[in-house]
């Protein structure tokens, strides 16, 4: 904080009134009682039994003491109201976020009872501030530990508690920027022993069409029988890479991690006859067209990796 007053500022409230007296919405009565102790699983008997709280000396039920601070809650409409009005707390919040303090963390609560609560008590809260902390390096980041006493007392004026309460106003420490995450790989294709050989020639950089011993003609996607002779016997020509779009899709959507968008899908019918599927590169879909001349190109996604795509041909190349 450059502002050389700014500790003397926030000094001077030490000893002030944050909250001033302020009563309760509604007093202490039995049917909140009944559903705080079963909402917590609390099935001691003073609190909602009045033979069972006598037969301990009591004049009748009590509340239970971990109800104290719900009997002057002001309630949700109450805490949101434009109207509300400001009150030294919100002050004192001001002053914090000014220099920087706008985060907070509870960190611990001290109670002293005077007596029990019983049904028909008001009961009115007081905040006062105690002590602010020099500036103090947390893991959270540097902040002030804030410590304000809560008065509680009753319609008659007589302190019922008081309660210590301590919290961290800590300055939020700089988080570092992310390491940007690798390229999701494209998904891994299917190779077994009837195309391995495909995407062998392919880390190559070399286009390879399945062609049968027998009958010459040509096959793809890989197969081990010819479909036109059943021949199991093959071999392989190499593609001049040159051919033409037979049909195409966009594709928008769903979006994998590894791939960019709009993606150009293509049915390429190679000039060898045979067709593949591929992507196109190098164009805009709304200029791909079906009957394009196109000519091979290759990506290396990953070191594991090469895959044939297309790209629109030049004048010059068809």
């Amino acid at each position: 904080m450059s502002d050389p007053g700014y500790e003397d500022r926030l000094q001077a409230w030490v000893g002030r009134e944050l909250v001033t007296p302020r009563p309760g919405q509604d007093p202490v009565n039995v049917p909140m009682i009944r559903h705080w102790v079963e909402a917590m699983g609390d099935d001691n008997p003073v609190y909602l039994d009045e033979d069972a709280a006598r037969a301990t000396g009591r004049p009748g039920v009590v509340a239970p003491a971990s109800m104290l601070q719900a009997w002057t809650m002001r309630g949700y409409a109450a805490s949101v109201s434009p109207d509300a009005e400001r009150t030294g707390s919100d002050e004192l919040t001001d002053l914090l976020a000014e220099g920087g303090y706008t985060s907070v963390v509870a960190t611990d609560s001290e109670f002293e009872f005077h007596r029990e609560l019983v049904p028909g008590d008001h009961v009115s809260v007081a905040e006062t501030l105690e002590a602010i902390s020099p500036e103090k390096k947390t893991a959270l980041g540097p902040g002030r530990f804030i410590s304000t006493v809560k008065t509680y007392r009753d319609a008659a004026g007589e302190i019922i508690a008081t309660q210590r309460w301590r919290m961290l106003r800590f300055r939020p420490a700089a988080k570092p920027e992310p390491e940007p995450e690798p390229r999701a790989l494209r998904p891994r294709p299917a190779i077994n022993h009837d195309n391995e050989f495909w995407f062998a020639a392919a880390r190559e950089h070399r286009l390879v069409i399945q062609r049968c011993a027998d009958c010459k003609s040509l096959r793809h996607p890989p197969g081990p029988c010819c479909p036109q002779c059943g021949s199991f016997g093959w071999d392989t020509v190499e593609s001049a890479g040159e051919g033409h779009v037979y049909t195409y899709v966009v594709n928008h959507h769903p979006r994998h991690p590894a791939f960019d968008y709009p993606l150009v899908v293509a049915v390429i019918e190679l000039a060898e006859g045979t067709r593949l599927i591929a992507n196109m590169t190098g164009v805009e879909p709304a200029d791909v067209a079906i009957g394009m001349p196109v000519v091979l190109d290759w990506i290396d996604p990953d070191p594991d990796l090469s895959l044939p795509v297309f790209r629109p041909a030049a004048a010059e190349e068809h």
